[in-house]
C-alpha cells in the first residue's frame, strides 16, 4: 500500500547521517587517468559521428571499463546511500563544451535526462541571475546567490557538474530524508503523520494553460515497502497564495519547520565545498540539499556555475500515484515546450 505511516524506523543504507558519511570517502569516487583516457576517446567519437546534446546516446558514448564502475554508481544511488561524487573532470582542460559533452555521456549510464523546465531545457545552467524570489514568483533559488533552504528537485536523480566555483561561500549541503523520518518518529512521532498527508506545492508559473498552479505530493510515502520523499517547505509556503489551496494547519506548518530544523542539524547534514570538475548526483527521493549564500566575482567568465541533469533512473518504472502524476507533467515539459516565465523582472 502507498502511504502507510511507518511506526518504525525505516532500515536503509540511505538512512546515513551527515558526520558517518563525511568521515568516509567511498561515496566519492576520484577519475583515474585510465578513466580520463575513455572519456577523451568517447568524446572523440561523438565529434567524428558529428554528434550533439542531445543526440548523443550511451550507444554514441562507448566507455569499456569505466562503464562497470558507473553502473555501481548507478546501483548506489538508487538502492545505496543514495549519493555520489564523481571528482576530477578536467574542465580547465576541457572547456564548456566539451566538458558537458562528457557530463552528458556519463550521465546516459545513469538513467534518461528529462525537461527542468517549461522550456524543455534538458540542462540547466545554475548561475545567479538575480536575488529576490520571494517578490519575483517567476525566480528561481538557483538564478540566486542567496541560501537555498533544503529541497528536492523533480525526477529521480539530479546531477551537478562544476564548472567555476564562488569567489566565496556556496557550500553544498545535502541531508538524508530517512534519517529525519527517523528522527522524527523518534522524538515527535505525533508529527508524522503530517508528513504522509497530501501538501500543494507551487509550480511557480511553469504549469499549463487550464491547470492548476501547483501539484500535489506528500513529504513521506511508502509504496510497496519502498521510501519515496518530496520536500520543498518554500513552495509549499508560496502556494498559499492561491485561493483555492487549503491554509495550512499549525502541525502541518510545525512539521516541516522540523523536517528543515533537523536537514540544517549538524547530526544528520553534510557538507561539501565543490571542485571545478566535481559532478555531484543524489537521489531525490532519499536525500534534499541546500546551498549556502555566496559571494560571485565580478568577471562574468568567473562566476559560480553549475551545469544541472535531472534524471529518470531505470528502477524507478513504479511509483506512487503523485510522484507519477508529477512525473507524466515533466516528460509533457519535454514534449510541449513553451516560452519561459523565467525571469528577474520585479525581483
Amino acid at each position: 500500500m502507498t502511504s502507510n505511516v511507518l511506526d518504525r524506523p525505516y532500515e536503509s543504507e540511505a538512512g546515513w547521517k551527515g558526520p558517518e558519511l563525511a568521515s568516509s570517502s567511498d561515496w566519492i569516487y576520484v577519475l583515474t587517468d585510465d578513466d580520463i583516457a575513455e572519456l577523451d576517446s568517447a568524446l572523440a567519437h561523438v565529434k567524428s559521428q558529428g554528434l550533439k546534446i542531445p543526440n548523443i546516446s550511451q550507444a554514441d558514448f562507448p566507455l569499456p571499463n569505466l562503464a562497470i564502475t558507473l553502473a555501481k554508481i548507478l546501483q548506489e544511488l538508487e538502492h545505496g546511500r543514495g549519493a555520489k561524487l564523481i571528482r576530477g573532470l578536467p574542465v580547465e582542460r576541457l572547456g564548456e563544451k566539451d566538458a558537458t559533452a562528457i557530463y552528458w555521456g556519463i550521465g546516459t549510464y545513469l538513467g534518461t535526462a528529462v525537461a527542468q523546465n517549461m522550456m524543455g531545457e534538458l540542462l540547466g545552467h545554475v548561475k545567479a541571475v538575480g536575488a529576490n524570489w520571494d517578490q519575483n514568483f517567476n525566480l528561481r533559488g538557483y538564478q540566486t546567490p542567496v541560501h537555498l533552504p533544503f529541497h528536492c528537485d523533480k525526477s529521480d536523480v539530479v546531477g551537478l557538474l562544476c564548472m567555476q566555483t564562488a569567489k566565496s561561500g556556496g557550500t553544498s549541503s545535502f541531508a538524508s530524508t530517512i534519517a529525519i523520518h527517523n528522527e522524527i518518529l523518534r522524538t515527535r512521532p505525533d508529527l508524522l503523520p503530517e508528513l504522509y498527508k497530501p501538501f500543494c506545492i507551487d509550480h511557480r508559473g511553469e504549469e499549463f494553460d487550464g491547470e492548476d498552479p501547483f501539484y500535489v505530493a506528500q513529504v513521506f510515502t511508502i509504496h510497496k515497502g519502498r521510501f519515496f520523499s518530496r520536500f520543498g517547505q518554500k513552495y509549499v509556503e508560496s502556494a498559499q497564495r492561491f485561493p483555492q489551496v487549503p491554509r495550512l494547519s499549525e502541525a502541518q506548518t510545525e512539521a516541516m519547520n522540523l523536517v528543515s530544523e533537523l536537514a540544517l542539524s549538524a547530526e544528520i547534514r553534510l557538507d561539501m565545498e565543490f571542485e571545478r570538475g566535481d559532478m555531484q548526483f543524489l537521489n531525490n527521493h532519499y536525500t534534499i540539499h541546500s546551498r549556502t549564500d555566496y559571494e560571485d566575482y565580478e568577471e562574468a567568465e568567473c562566476r559560480r556555475h553549475l551545469i544541472r541533469m535531472l534524471l529518470f533512473t531505470p528502477s524507478y518504472d513504479d511509483v506512487p500515484e503523485n510522484t507519477a502524476k508529477l512525473n507524466a507533467f515533466i516528460r509533457r515539459w519535454g514534449d510541449e515546450p513553451r516560452e519561459t516565465v523565467l525571469s528577474v523582472d520585479n525581483g
